[in-house]
């Protein structure tokens, strides 16, 4: 009919709608937090033809951003990117709830640079806040080389990043400094859990939650003499399986280049190779007090002697040492069924030693997790030798969970999932299929 309006069906070929109805598709989907932090950022990044976009989550006391999700730098900047709110571009949009952007962000006043990510290639920067159900629940950033970004970008883009704050409610950061509500028995959880750390060894496993631990302490008993003479046989052949595998330690560490952060294995080869430690300990087994209590006695009277004799930080980081072998040759020697650790298993504890290389490991675990209790190189290079995914810095690891818990480690963003729903866990099956 004359003068009536004409409408047009707008079919694919614009790109810059394509990929917008696109995202919109994907945000609309229910899908776990990893599935939003990996294509979040790659779809938003290709609306913009930005070479950069990365999502940050305000974490911890509510203070700290994180980046957790990224495209156009190097994986390992996400989980170890962190601002304060308020600080650089992005922590100044999250404090004012207010897009910031730049042409040149070189010259912003709140301009902050990582020299790691070598920002300063794309200096065409726009940060808007990500609205959570009580205040700031992140921000959205994305970068480019050349071409500012116009008024209409700045309104697509916090319109997308309310689509992804929607996606992630269903998946927010617990507060670890919040109490647990309620108790619950070991692997009786059903309270679905994500706690935040920093990302270390990369990969995603997915197992029960077991605790490391050492042997138990055992009373004294007198041994007969049968049982005397099993002991020394029995110590001798964990000697010399703690010093082979300590050398094959040594080996795998030369592999992967660790140089002089490796060095402490050598005194570890040292410890084990002293005959007056072995002949110490010899003769306390032949005389009857048995293997545990005789290398505890061992490991005591060194830290005695460094402590309160010398007071020597080095002779102090030695008697450490040899507690933690003497607790390993305790492990080799005679298996003690309550300090087993079951298989499959993902490892959480305040921190990581040779002892759990030597005996730990031979549980094969999935991965491993660590409070902020952890930290200097030794951890860093136990942590590549023992070769599983491992994320460190977790706030209320063991206030959150308990052992038998089911978990998901996401060490590529620095995550853990206590009790990950279904579609968490076809989720990775489907990233470890894809990652084959």
């Amino acid at each position: 009919m004359r003068g009536e309006p004409k409408s047009k069906v707008h079919g694919r070929g614009n790109p810059r709608l394509d990929r917008v109805l696109d995202f919109l598709a994907f945000a609309a989907k229910p899908m776990p937090l990893v599935t939003l932090l990996d294509g979040g950022p790659r779809r938003i990044a290709e609306i913009f033809d930005a070479a950069v976009c990365s999502l940050y989550l305000v974490e911890g006391d509510g203070h700290t951003l994180v980046m957790r999700g990224n495209v156009g730098f190097a994986r390992s900047a996400v989980g170890q990117v962190r601002l304060q709110v308020g600080e650089g571009m992005t922590g100044e949009c999250v404090e004012y709830l207010r897009p910031v952007s730049s042409a040149d962000a070189r010259s912003h006043r709140a301009y902050k640079e990582f020299d790691a990510l070598e920002e300063h290639r794309f200096p065409v920067f726009l940060a808007v806040p990500i609205r959570g159900r009580s205040g700031p629940h992140g921000a959205l950033v994305v970068q480019r080389e050349s071409n500012a970004f116009t008024d209409d970008d700045v309104a697509l883009l916090a319109s997308l990043g309310a689509l992804m704050a929607a996606g992630m409610r269903h998946a927010e950061l617990i507060d670890a400094t919040r109490e647990r509500p309620i108790s619950r028995k070991a692997g009786g959880g059903t309270r679905r859990v994500t706690l935040a750390g920093r990302p270390f060894v990369p990969g995603r496993a997915l197992g029960a939650i077991a605790a490391l631990r050492r042997p138990a302490t055992r009373p004294t008993e007198q041994r007969d003499d049968d049982a005397v003479q099993a002991d020394v046989r029995a110590l001798r052949g964990a000697f010399d399986t703690a010093e082979k595998a300590i050398q094959g330690l040594t080996h795998r560490a030369a592999k992967l280049d660790l140089g002089r952060d490796a060095a402490f294995l050598s005194t570890h080869i040292e410890i084990l190779g002293d005959m007056r430690l072995r002949e110490r300990v010899q003769e306390l087994v032949t005389d009857g007090v048995g293997i545990a209590n005789a290398l505890g006695r061992v490991a005591r009277d060194a830290t005695r002697t460094a402590i309160s004799l010398t007071k020597d930080p080095f002779l102090e980081e030695r008697a450490r040492d040899v507690e933690d072998l003497c607790d390993a040759l305790v492990m080799l020697a005679a298996t003690d069924k309550r300090a087993e650790l079951p298989t499959k298993a993902i490892l959480v504890g305040d921190q990581l030693t040779v002892f759990d290389l030597l005996i730990s490991a031979r549980a094969n675990p999935v991965a491993v997790a660590l409070t902020d209790r952890a930290g200097g190189p030794r951890t860093r290079t136990l942590l590549k030798l023992l070769d599983v995914p491992a994320i460190v810095g977790v706030d209320g690891l063991f206030r959150w969970s308990s052992d038998g818990d089911v978990a998901l480690l996401d060490a590529d963003h620095g995550l853990m999932v206590i009790n990950p729903s279904k579609s968490e866990m076809a989720a990775l099956r489907e990233y470890k299929r894809s990652h084959a």
